[in-house]
């Protein structure tokens, strides 16, 4: 190698070394009261950072932010109730293990996500009528559904398709929950209808096209609902991640990443079910990650063993579309199960569950 070419390799890994001494966090003892807390966190905020506290099951971790080069551990090394400094490796922060190695459990509405609990999220895609959401709604609660999903706006590829009730749809599926005691999932597509989205939601969905709208995103860091973050398109697992770590850096630590697929050069599916990622997703961060196999197959037949391999490689939940009379379906009739092949998923995946349930990291997890 020439001595030009090793200068640039060497100039190019302190660079990086550079970037990952910026990053750091706070481990306190778990002794640690919560004046040594505050002492700690006063200490980073009078050097001009913001400090965020991380409650987590057996420690506090103080997270650093808004450090633009690295910052001097020393005067926090010392102090009382400080166990140790970390310099975090990873771009993202609040989203990382680093931070907080145990896994986090969301709660919506009173179904627990993450940790030793698998899912079930399942409706039609789009609501279409009182009658049709809780035909729907009873079906799938029958067969063991934990929640409700459907959307009341619809962001289309064409401006002609049905664009959803507004709303309407939303008010509907108030009612199933009122009825049947799932909690509702529900998209918000701009920061417009957000408000009203939260208002009758229990979790607000960020669908895959909206992944990067950071508007949107620092929205759902002001929300006190939980959020359910899908993967873009063409979105590296870093950008999903740092899409969620908006989220967290604006005050929300409620968020549920899905998997839905990415866009390939295949042509037998709609998009290709990326299942690497989430043993990926779980080494590296702590938040659930559920799967959504029916805008990844686009085909009714591939979404049960789909399912099925998402449950044995480690996912938290499904969340699956179905309708009873999908022929007839104002919007992707043709991945939606009937109400019979969802019972049948939902029988087959419990079996499964208690076979590779995913607790904690990945790498302690139990199979």
């Amino acid at each position: 190698m020439g001595a030009a070419r090793r200068f640039r390799c060497l100039e190019s890994f302190e660079k990086i070394q550079k970037t990952k001494e910026k990053h750091m966090l706070v481990v306190m003892n778990q002794q640690a009261t919560q004046e040594q807390i505050d002492a700690v966190v006063a200490v980073i905020e009078s050097r001009g950072y913001t400090a965020r506290p991380m409650p987590g099951g057996q420690r506090v971790a103080i997270c650093v932010l808004y450090n633009q080069g690295a910052v001097d551990s020393s005067p926090l090394v010392g102090m009382s109730g400080v166990k140790e400094v970390i310099r975090v490796t990873n771009p993202y922060k609040l989203v990382s293990r680093e931070l907080q190695p145990e896994d986090s459990i969301i709660n919506v509405g009173g179904v627990l996500i993450g940790n030793g609990h698998l899912s079930m999220i399942a409706g039609p895609c789009a609501i279409e009528s009182e009658d049709q959401a809780l035909t729907i709604a009873r079906h799938v609660k029958a067969a063991g559904a934990d929640l409700f999903r459907g959307g009341a706006f619809k962001p289309r590829t064409s401006p002609y398709s049905f664009q959803g009730l507004g709303e309407e749809g939303l008010k509907i599926m108030a009612r199933v929950r009122e009825e049947t005691g799932m909690p509702i999932v529900t998209e918000a597509m701009d920061h417009e209808v957000f408000d009203l989205v939260e208002e009758y939601a229990d979790m607000v969905q960020i669908g895959t096209r909206n992944m990067q709208n950071f508007t949107l995103l620092r929205r759902a860091g002001r929300s006190r609902k939980p959020i359910l973050l899908k993967r873009g398109l063409s979105a590296t697992i870093e950008e999903w991640l740092m899409a969620a770590e908006y989220i967290m850096e604006g005050g929300n630590s409620q968020v549920v990443l899905c998997e839905r697929g990415v866009r390939t050069f295949s042509h037998h599916s709609r998009n290709t079910l990326d299942l690497s990622a989430i043993p990926v997703v779980r080494k590296e961060s702590h938040l659930p990650i559920i799967v959504d196999p029916s805008h990844a197959a686009g085909r009714r037949n591939q979404v049960i063993p789909l399912s099925r391999a998402a449950v044995a490689v480690g996912c938290h939940g499904l969340m699956v579309e179905v309708h009873h009379q999908p022929d007839a379906a104002m919007s992707d009739g043709a991945q939606s199960l009937y109400p019979g092949q969802f019972q049948q998923l939902c029988r087959q995946i419990d079996s499964l569950f208690e076979i590779f349930k995913p607790l904690g990291n990945m790498d302690e997890m139990v199979i």
